[in-house]
């Protein structure tokens, strides 16, 4: 089995530590394929960036779709997803959607405990598309700054476990999500010292990739998700022209 893994973020630090954590839970067999965002932003953190990066994150999938059996998009804000899964025939994961259904795998109530207060908004919408406003507590934010985002875990994993530990006995969650890419393997390393159960939405999406796979349910072919019509296209990208006007 074969998973990309896509950072629409341009931190290739980043790509490497999260595919770490991807492979650290994939299958022996599976392979995962990890790339870096070619346009964008060091890290995705606004409503604006996400909606600015997902068409790099259309053609990127339309890249690599034919020889890939499913694809992570590993931001928590789940940039792209809904037109990803609408346009390909494979299984499109994102990593918040993921954390958020494992979450309730795990527990009733589940909170999100991320780095920066500038992501607050951006992942609360992600609740709201999930539909699982009713299931979820709180985003709990640190109050200090990071220096840099490339040693945010370093800086802040003391502050991290804090917050895991208000969002067990403030907020009363079952469950909380460590997220952000730049988190990618932290939940392994604190878990031991929280009290509650831990979610690195990474691992969980590789797990579900992997699941759905071997699943294989199929694709749509009516309904809301079903492909669009073949439509003339002008000025996109070779790959994903082709995907949109169906001579791929």
């Amino acid at each position: 089995m074969k998973l990309l893994l896509l950072n629409p973020n341009t931190t290739e630090s980043m790509t490497s530590l999260m595919a770490g954590a991807a492979q650290r839970v994939a299958s022996p067999r599976t392979k995962i394929v990890a790339t870096t965002a070619k346009i964008g932003f060091p890290y995705i953190s606004s409503r604006v960036e996400a909606e600015i990066i997902a068409s790099d994150i259309l053609e990127t999938i339309a890249e690599h779709h034919t020889q890939v059996d499913a694809v992570i998009i590993s931001a928590f804000g789940d940039p792209g997803l809904i037109g990803a899964r609408q346009l390909f025939d494979i299984p499109v994961i994102g990593v918040a959607e993921a954390a958020m259904l494992t979450a309730c795998a795990l527990g009733q109530r589940f909170s999100i405990v991320t780095f920066s207060d500038s992501l607050a908004d951006w992942f609360r919408d992600g609740v709201l598309r999930a539909g699982l406003e009713n299931r979820f507590t709180s985003i709990r934010l640190p109050s200090e700054r990071f220096q840099s985002i490339e040693t945010v875990q370093e800086e802040l994993s003391e502050s991290l476990v804090q917050l895991v530990e208000e969002a067990a006995y403030t907020d009363r969650a079952d469950v909380a999500i460590l997220a952000g890419g730049p988190l990618a393997g932290l939940a392994t390393k604190i878990s031991g010292r929280l009290p509650i159960p831990v979610v690195d939405p990474v691992p969980a999406a590789v797990v579900q990739a992997e699941g759905l796979v071997r699943l294989n349910p199929g694709i749509a072919r009516a309904g809301g998700f079903a492909r669009p019509p073949a439509k003339d296209t002008l000025g996109l990208p070779d790959s994903l022209s082709r995907r949109i006007e169906h001579t791929d």
